[in-house]
């Protein structure tokens, strides 16, 4: 197979040739921007993990009705702690663990907190 061109499955006329560079271009153009949306994205994304408050060591769970009456103390990483919840320190889980809220039975922050019962 000497002299076979490896281009030689390309179309022989220029218009056709010339569609397909206008085909392969539309889809290049596409393409950059489909990558352009997918970087700006992951530019936001990284922004919204930087700019992210840190989690608190300690959270209150609320209740609903009026005043949101606290329901629970719980470790800032609690999974169990709802979404309806307020960061405290140290100091005022202790108090209120102390007051009788209780302690959440699933991260145990009475535990953490150094309060035995």
């Amino acid at each position: 197979m000497l002299g076979h061109n490896v281009f030689d499955d390309l179309p022989p006329d220029l218009e056709r040739l010339r569609t397909l560079r206008v085909w392969h271009v539309m889809w290049l153009e596409r393409i950059d921007r489909k990558i352009a949306a997918l970087r700006q994205r992951e530019a936001e994304q990284e922004h919204g993990r930087r700019s992210r408050p840190p989690r608190p060591d300690w959270i209150v769970e609320l209740g609903i009705g009026t005043g949101r009456p606290p329901v629970a103390v719980h470790t800032g990483d609690c999974y169990a702690a709802g979404k309806r919840h307020r960061p405290v320190g140290r100091d005022e889980a202790r108090r209120l663990l102390a007051a009788g809220l209780p302690a959440c039975t699933h991260c145990y922050p009475d535990q953490h907190l150094g309060i035995l019962d």
